[in-house]
């Protein structure tokens, strides 16, 4: 057999194929000459694991935390606000392994959006991507606007700012402008323009001092329950005062203060050593975050009675209630210091997001530029400083944060899909340039030779191999060497594609009975027989899946999925599969004017996608061939350049 030819295709069936094809992993084998790193400056190689903590750490520990404990502990958890904490510590933990293992094996810019690309396929990268955009956007800029307030706290009260960085309303208009809010984010983006190792070292010494802070909070409460005998828990409710239901429900509240360690994986193409700093950084982050939450909610519920708490101050007005109103000045340094690190935070990876998804070619090529001085994506820098710091100067975001949940919880579910993906149905093809051409046709000449030059009927053994060009020619053969060698790969061949096609169709159906259990168990207005219908076969799929994945072998061509070497998710498929249920049960959940507006965006970028990203991608073009075949092609194309 030689070379083959498709006849064209419909435009619809070229735009369906279009969402579904999957760029190349990054890998300590790849070809350098088909890295995209070629035509671009690299970023500066200069993270270690501390700095990956300050990010974490940074992103994740914000001034929210300081009034969660006072709501959530009122409404929900009482007492047991730590328990609440821990529960959604642990729930966040299943998403940081799920992150730890794909960033360990594709250390590049681009987090959620990269894996996608790799694992899903180009529409739900967009998507991913899209939604990661807006969620950097309105999170940098509900952060900064918050910030002013605290800081006229700290020097004296709300009129204590200067005129020219004080709130203003525009008469007539009945806008509320904030150039505070809009100077602090001016700055942070030309301190992260400088370079990734200066803003980040900037962030350790800004959140080191919130650090600080909870940990005299921590050390002061401490003395002040021993002193006082603790209070907030000598109840006669008990310590369970609305019951595990209410500590679940706080729970699920207090989850998104762990949002925040995902930017340690958007920075994965700037640190020394991924397979090794990655998970640590992820790892320590999430656990620092998690110790500081629950030792501060433990103090704090011990000094005060949960139903006296101050749901706007909790913890300055604890101290205040024993005597020690000046603990208020350190609590608001604390917040300020909070609110500037997730500041940082926030608006770090976005350029990296930018950069990655304008290198695939779904935005233009501006956005890929890397400054070879500072080593960092400057211009995506300079427009997402622009656009957040506009947001932030004339609009209240508040009633938009809702936004920032969304796009995080559909980046942690995806990232869980493709760990189930990469385990058992690892892509089998490898995209290349058209350039590779020519090397590709001399391979294909040398298997069809090689395959002719035997009694053995090829049509038995040939290797199917997808192009998204139908006019472009493919491999189709492999060589074969003798008659019963033929049949039992055959057979393998067989086998292992059944295999495969029983996994994906698993995930598939996996991710349904996810999908169907969380809607029937959270819509409230569904009729009782149609929600114990959607229950019991979403739980059907669910517990099916788990158990044919959980029965079924891994695919072996996971241990040659991109770098080696790195962290693996443990429990898989129970982990992967537990993350998609918290994370889609959370999604449900989240009120629908806030989904009214995510959809609106995610609308915009369809379209966006549709008349810009499809035809512009670097994939419009690609040849997909068999992976076993890509190091000869390699070798091929060397020899004839």
């Amino acid at each position: 057999m030689g070379l083959v030819g498709g006849g064209e295709g419909g435009c619809f069936v070229g735009g369906v194929r279009s969402l579904i094809r999957r760029k190349q992993v990054d890998s300590a084998h790849s070809n350098p000459s088909s890295a995209a790193a070629t035509s671009h400056n690299q970023l500066a190689k200069a993270l270690t694991v501390p700095h990956l903590v300050a990010i974490g750490v940074g992103s994740t520990i914000g001034a929210g935390v300081y009034i969660l404990v006072g709501t959530v502990a009122r409404e929900h958890s009482g007492p047991a606000l730590t328990f609440s904490f821990l529960i959604a510590g642990i729930a966040a933990a299943l998403s940081a392994f799920c992150y730890a293992e794909l960033a360990s094996r594709c250390p590049s810019a681009g987090s959620a959006y990269h894996y996608s690309y790799i694992c899903v396929g180009e529409g739900v990268a967009w998507l991913i991507g899209w939604a990661l955009i807006l969620e950097y956007t309105i999170g940098g800029s509900a952060v900064a606007r918050g910030i002013s307030p605290n800081l006229a706290t700290l020097f004296g009260g709300p009129d204590s700012l200067p005129a020219f960085v004080a709130r203003h309303t525009i008469p007539g208009l009945d806008v509320v402008v904030d150039p505070c809010a809009a100077i602090l984010v001016f700055v942070v983006t030309g301190l992260l323009c400088v370079g990734i190792k200066e803003s980040t070292m900037v962030q350790g010494f800004v959140t080191t001092a919130n650090v600080c802070a909870m940990i005299f909070i921590i050390v002061a409460g401490g003395y002040l329950g021993f002193k006082t005998g603790w209070p907030g828990y000598e109840l006669p409710v008990g310590y369970f005062p609305y019951g595990v239901d209410g500590m679940l429900v706080g729970a699920s509240t207090v989850f998104f203060a762990f949002i925040g360690f995902d930017s340690v994986a958007s920075t994965a193409e700037e640190v020394k050593n991924p397979q090794r700093d990655l998970p640590m950084g992820i790892g320590f982050a999430l656990s620092i975050c998690c110790s500081l939450y629950m030792l501060v909610s433990a103090v704090i519920v011990g000094l005060v009675p949960y139903y006296a708490m101050d749901p706007d101050t909790p913890i300055s007005s604890a101290f205040a209630s024993h005597g020690i109103k000046w603990a208020a000045y350190i609590i608001t340094v604390g917040a300020c210091t909070a609110l500037c690190s997730t500041l940082m935070g926030s608006l770090l990876p976005q350029p990296r997001i930018l950069m990655a998804m304008a290198r695939d070619g779904l935005l233009p090529s501006f956005f890929s530029d890397v400054n070879k001085h500072t080593q960092v994506p400057v211009k995506s820098t300079v427009t997402t400083g622009l656009l957040a710091g506009t947001l932030a100067f004339f609009m209240d975001v508040e009633q938009l944060s809702g936004m920032v949940s969304v796009g995080t919880l559909l980046a942690f579910t995806m990232v869980a899909i493709s760990v189930l993906i990469l385990r058992y149905v690892p892509p089998d093809e490898v995209p290349l340039p058209s350039s590779f051409q020519a090397a590709i046709d001399s391979v294909s000449q040398r298997l069809s030779e090689s395959s002719s030059s035997t009694d053995i009927n090829v049509e038995n053994t040939k290797v199917p191999v997808v192009s998204f060009d139908d006019a472009t020619p493919l491999l189709d053969g492999v060589p074969v060497t003798h008659p019963r060698v033929e049949k039992a790969a055959v057979r393998f061949s067989f086998f292992i594609d059944q295999r495969r096609k029983v996994a994906g169709w698993t995930i598939m159906f996996t991710c349904i009975g996810v999908f169907m259990l969380t809607s029937a168990t959270s819509i409230r207005s569904l009729p009782d027989p149609m929600r114990f219908t959607l229950c019991g076969i979403g739980g059907l799929f669910l517990l099916s899946g788990l158990i044919v994945l959980t029965c079924i072998d891994q695919d072996d061509a996971r241990h040659k999925f991109g770098h080696t070497g790195g962290f693996t998710c443990p429990f898989v498929p129970l982990l992967p599969i537990a993350c998609i249920l918290i994370n889609s049960y959370l999604l449900i959940n989240i009120g629908g004017a806030t989904w009214m507006r995510v959809s609106l965006w995610l609308a915009l970028g369809v379209c966006v996608y549709a008349f810009y990203g499809r035809t512009h991608s670097s994939l419009q073009n690609a040849v997909y061939v068999p992976a076993t075949h890509v190091d000869e092609i390699y070798q091929s194309s060397a020899s004839l350049a």
